[in-house]
């Protein structure tokens, strides 16, 4: 796995880095080759932030740890990583290498400390809403949002007729998710 480190506000020593590829090569065998982590830090105050992604195959993983010390915030964001991986196990089979998720759970140290997870067979929808199909700007579409309070809303692009989604970000900005044709 192709690990990519992002500083901000530090310095990175080479030892930090040893430690996170140690922590996350356990996870390379249910990856391909091809995957890639990025892993930013950034210090501010006695804060200090750690966010691992892991992107294979299209499937993004995430995790982001705040503590105030950044081998903390590291095994924590791990071990989040592990339990999206476990909870989701039956569901990632298909995406992920064959077999190798036994083989991550069974070899997990950490496994018996974290609570049984159940597997389940299907997510429970809860509520069905239904939008506007009229086209909206990407403006009309965040002022709609924000009136409803909300975090996200989905909208029809009337600039390129696809379905977008704007979302309100950690930092208070706004973010707009475009489909990717293949």
């Amino acid at each position: 796995m192709l690990i990519t480190y992002i500083a901000k506000k530090v310095n990175l020593k080479d030892n930090f880095k040893n430690m996170v590829d140690k922590k996350l090569s356990k996870f390379d065998r249910l990856f391909s080759d091809s995957a890639s982590a990025t892993v930013k830090v950034a210090v501010e105050k006695n804060r200090q932030t750690v966010e691992i992604t892991i992107n294979d195959n299209g499937m993004i993983y995430r995790s982001e740890n705040t503590s105030a010390e950044m081998n903390e915030a590291v095994d924590k964001c791990v071990s989040i990583l592990g339990r999206q991986i476990r909870k989701n196990k039956t569901k990632l089979e298909k995406r992920l290498r064959e077999g190798s998720i036994d083989e991550f759970i069974a070899a997990d140290d950490d496994a018996a400390d974290i609570e049984e997870v159940e597997e389940a067979v299907s997510y429970d929808v809860y509520r069905v809403k239904t939008i506007p199909s009229k086209p909206m700007l990407v403006d009309e579409a965040i002022l709609r949002m924000n009136m409803v309070d909300h975090q996200f809303f989905m909208f029809t692009n009337a600039d390129t007729s696809q379905i977008n989604v704007v979302y309100k970000r950690a930092d208070g900005r706004y973010g707009l998710l475009v489909p990717e044709e293949d």
